[in-house]
Formats: structure tokens, C-alpha cells, sequence
């Protein structure tokens, strides 16, 4: 059993190392992984009750259905906002209000930026929303990282309480869907928190000096408005998933059909098939790492393979308070280069094998997501935050360096309620 362990944690680090350099996408590592560790733990090809064909790679793909769902449904649900107007007209509203004062206008946005985010996320909605929003902040003196920084802030926020990704801890951990949005709140105020201290500090004591930017600004003021009424369509889905405890696909679906009876677009039936076809290109690439993160749930889960790493597994779940706060709070940069900690990498896997070694399931979900604020925020393997610094003209090392000590420091604070709240 030790050349076992040896070997899976071998493989283990292995994948760490290739997609850290980049030699190996997420994409193809995670399910090389989950048959990788099959095989070391003796589990056969095919054959027998139990094997690696079946119930690996088969069964593995379909795990996740509830998160791609989601995914796909929350991605449809941002490109009917973008095609209807809804989510232009807010940007365009949020700049009005806050004039051309950088600490206001990034306030402004940061909120913008979090509600949009939270009824759907991707890269298509960053690129979307950053080209409008980045161009407006610079020319109001925002610094380029700093611009681009408070975009990845409402990113991470919005992503604590967007209903396309709750799925992802429902289908790891097997929580109901009540239980995680329960908790949102308490991982998402810790962040909301401190980014708001953290873009002060960027702009009150960076670099005050106004740049200069190489594009044209986007016009903004170009286009027409939606109605007023028509802005709270992002809140919809989200309202009837943590106020109604609404399911996730019906919940999206209806605020699709809100949406398109507040804004009233021309084309409705247009509307709605182009962004289903663009929602599902935008989000494919997520949901194929949904596929290879079940299938990786399976292996680990596998009783042949949680036989081998349970005395492993073991011996770090924190048996305190005070464990639970250090052991998630300092290790936390492993959320990011698709890291041990990471939901949307190796984590999911790990988080699962804790559960099932008695770890307290709830507690294993908050500890994931606040750790998961330092993945979305900080880091550089995100398709996002590779976008932001390519469009602002800085490194993304940067990025990660200017922001890692901020978001850690809001996990520590979420992990030291969640030790009173969950434990």
C-alpha cells in the first residue's frame, strides 16, 4: 500500500507540475489523472464490478450534470442580457452616476461588475464588460492594474453567488442545493470587504499620475437604453435560487423570460436562439473541465483507491477549530495553478476524499470556496485574468502579486466565522 500512495502522489504532483508550466492543459491532465490513479490503486481496465471504462471514464463524464447544466443555462442567460441591452446600459448608468472621480467610478463598477457576474461569468462576459468598463476607469485615472484588478474583484464576488456554479459543490460533496446557497453570504462578505479596502488603498496611495491609453474609449453613451425596470433582471435567477431555494436551470430559465418581457427586444425569438448557441461556445470550455473533474471524483471515490489514501486523507483533516482556520487559511495559495485547493482543478477531488474520510461535508465546502476567492481572483492560469493584463498592458504575475496578501487575508477572516458558524 505504500508504493500505492507513493505513486498516486507521485501522478498527483505530476499533473501539478505540467499544468504549472503549462506543458499540459487542464483539460486532458484531469482525466489522465483519474485513470492514472485507478490503475496504481489496482483497479482493472475493464472487467469485473468495478473498472475504469465504466465507471471512471462513463459514469465520470456524467457526474457533473448539475454544474454543466448550470454552466450552459448561466452562459445562455448572459448573452440574452448582453444581446437584450440590460447589461450595457447598466455600465453606461453606474458611469453617469459616478462621474469621472477614480475612487467613486471604481466603487460604482466593482458593484456592477459583481451583480453581472453573479447572474453569469466566463470569459466571454469578462472581455465583454472589461473593453466597456477598464477603457472608462483608466480615463478617470484608475491605474491600469488597478483597473483591471477591480474587475477580477467583481468577478470573484460575482462568482460566490452566481447560480451557474453552485452546482459544482452540489455534484462534488452531494450537499442540497438549500445547504450552499446558505453559505454564500458567508463566503462572499469577507471578499466584498476587503476588496472595497483594497481598491482604496490602489487608488488613494498607488499611482495617482493619469495614463494615457493606446485604444479608443468605448462609446458608452452610444445605443439605446433598456428601460429602467428592465436592470434587475440579473438579480432574478439569483433571488429565486437563495430567497425561493429554486433549482438552478428553472430559476435561470424564468429570468430569461422576465428579462424578455421587462426589455421587450424586437427579434425576441432571435434573441433568445443566438444566445443559446453563443451561451454554450462561451461555456463549453468550463464544462469540459466539469467533465474531466467527475471523472476524477470517481477514481478518488473509488473504494479500491479511498482504501489507499484514507490513512493519508486522515491525518490532515483539522480536528479543530484552530486546524480547520490554519490548515485552509495558510494553505489557500494552492487554489491557484489548478492546485490541490482549486474547485475547478485537483480540488474538487481532494475535498471530496476529506468528506469521505469524516471531514464535516459543510465544512469542506466553505473551506473550498473561500479558497476558491484566491483562485478567482489571483490566478494567472485564469483565461480571465490572462485577458485582463494582455488588455491593460501589465504582467499577470503582477496581478497575483498586487492581490494574493488581500484575498488570502479575506479567507482568513471567512475560515475564523466558519469555525464558529460550522464547526
Amino acid at each position: 500500500m505504500t508504493i500505492q500512495i507513493i505513486g498516486i502522489l507521485g501522478l498527483f504532483i505530476l499533473m501539478v507540475a505540467l499544468m504549472m508550466a503549462r506543458k499540459l492543459p487542464t483539460i486532458l491532465a484531469l482525466p489522465i489523472m483519474a485513470a492514472g490513479i485507478a490503475l496504481i490503486a489496482g483497479i482493472p481496465f475493464m472487467g469485473g464490478e468495478f473498472n475504469i471504462v465504466q465507471n471512471i471514464l462513463e459514469s465520470g463524464a456524467m457526474r457533473m450534470s448539475t454544474a454543466i447544466a448550470g454552466l450552459f443555462f448561466g452562459g445562455f442567460f448572459g448573452k440574452v442580457l448582453s444581446r437584450v441591452g440590460v447589461t450595457n446600459t447598466i455600465i453606461r448608468k453606474a458611469a453617469e452616476l459616478a462621474g469621472d472621480k477614480p475612487l467613486p467610478i471604481a466603487y460604482a463598477f466593482l458593484a456592477v461588475t459583481s451583480i453581472i457576474f453573479a447572474a453569469s461569468n466566463g470569459l466571454g462576459m469578462v472581455i465583454l464588460v472589461g473593453t466597456i468598463i477598464i477603457p472608462i476607469m483608466i480615463s478617470a485615472g484608475v491605474s491600469p492594474l488597478a483597473a483591471g484588478t477591480v474587475l477580477l474583484l467583481g468577478n470573484g464576488i460575482g462568482v460566490t453567488f452566481s447560480v451557474g456554479t453552485l452546482g459544482v459543490y452540489i455534484d462534488t460533496l452531494g450537499l442540497p442545493l438549500e445547504t450552499v446557497t446558505n453559505y454564500s453570504l458567508l463566503c462572499g462578505i469577507p471578499l466584498i470587504v476587503v476588496s472595497v479596502i483594497m481598491i482604496y488603498f490602489l487608488i488613494k496611495m498607488g499611482d495617482k499620475k493619469r495614463k494615457a491609453w493606446a485604444m479608443p474609449s468605448p462609446e458608452i453613451g452610444t445605443g439605446k437604453n433598456v428601460r429602467s425596470i428592465a436592470l434587475i433582471s440579473p438579480l432574478i435567477p439569483v433571488a429565486l435560487v437563495f430567497a425561493v431555494k429554486m433549482p438552478l436551470v428553472p430559476a435561470i430559465l424564468i429570468g430569461i423570460i422576465i428579462t424578455l418581457i421587462l426589455s421587450t427586444p424586437k427579434n425576441a425569438v432571435h434573441v433568445v436562439s443566438g444566445a443559446f448557441v453563443e451561451g454554450i461556445q462561451e461555456t463549453a470550455g468550463a464544462c469540459a473541465l466539469m467533465i474531466g473533474i467527475g471523472m476524477v471524483l470517481n477514481s478518488v471515490m473509488a473504494p479500491q483507491v479511498a482504501a489507499v489514501l484514507e490513512p493519508v486523507i486522515t491525518a490532515v483533516i483539522p480536528d479543530n477549530a484552530v486546524m480547520f482556520v490554519l490548515v485552509f487559511g495558510v494553505l489557500s495559495p494552492l487554489a491557484i495553478y489548478r492546485g490541490p485547493l482549486n474547485v475547478w482543478g485537483l480540488g474538487s477531488g481532494i475535498v471530496a476524499l476529506l468528506a469521505s474520510c469524516g471531514m464535516n461535508p459543510v465544512a469542506a465546502m466553505v473551506a473550498l470556496r473561500l479558497d476558491s476567492n484566491v483562485q478567482a481572483v489571483c490566478d494567472p492560469t485564469n483565461s480571465h485574468n490572462v485577458w485582463v493584463a494582455d488588455f491593460t498592458k501589465v504582467d499577470v504575475n503582477d496581478i497575483l502579486k498586487k492581490t494574493i496578501l488581500w484575498i488570502v487575508a479575506s479567507t482568513f477572516a471567512g475560515l475564523v466565522v466558519a469555525a464558529f458558524v460550522v464547526l
